[in-house]
């Protein structure tokens, strides 16, 4: 028995689900891309709008490693450690964005959902690397645990996204 048993079903759930959600995602837009973009949008897109995806990418590609037959926890720890790291400087890049788009004054929820929760699930993601080679069923737990609030934060803000086009942008433009 390894350290991977017992998870198949999860990352099964997990990893369908981000690729549901990143199909979805792309019709969105697909959908509303026939509006006009005023300026800055753009930015604004790529502060708010991009991020959901790379998240929903990130449980995919964790769900596939985690799946993959392995023998030994190392060499995948240290892949998802790799995941955690690009995680992190990611989320400095959408911060940045955030605070340089002028289209949208971010509210605390925007912060707890496009920096603080991702950046917390990173963090863990990461760190978990580590503990791996000391406890390898409460690393999994905690790659567990990371991925699910990088979906969970990746569906909200996905809904943010598509609640504000339609409810804000709509009524203001048209």
């Amino acid at each position: 028995m390894t350290a991977f048993d017992g998870w198949e079903n999860f990352y099964v759930i997990v990893g369908s689900s981000a690729g549901a959600l990143i199909g979805l995602q792309f019709v969105v837009i697909t959908l509303i891309a026939a509006r006009p973009i005023a300026r800055g949008d753009e930015r604004a897109g790529r502060a708010f709008g991009t991020p959901s995806v790379v998240h929903f990418g990130v449980v995919l590609l964790l769900s596939a490693i985690l799946s993959a037959p392995w023998d030994e926890i190392a060499i995948v720890a240290a892949l998802w450690g790799f995941v955690g790291l690009g995680g992190v400087v990611y989320i400095v890049v959408v911060s940045r964005r955030m605070r340089m788009q002028g289209s949208y004054r971010p509210v605390f929820e925007d912060w707890l959902f496009h920096v603080l929760l991702p950046l917390a699930a990173y963090i863990v993601l990461a760190l978990s690397s580590f503990a791996a080679q000391y406890d390898a069923r409460s690393a999994l737990f905690l790659v567990g645990a990371a991925a699910l609030l990088l979906l969970v934060t990746g569906i909200h803000n996905a809904w943010d996204a598509v609640t504000y086009q339609v409810f804000v942008r709509l009524r203001r433009d048209g």
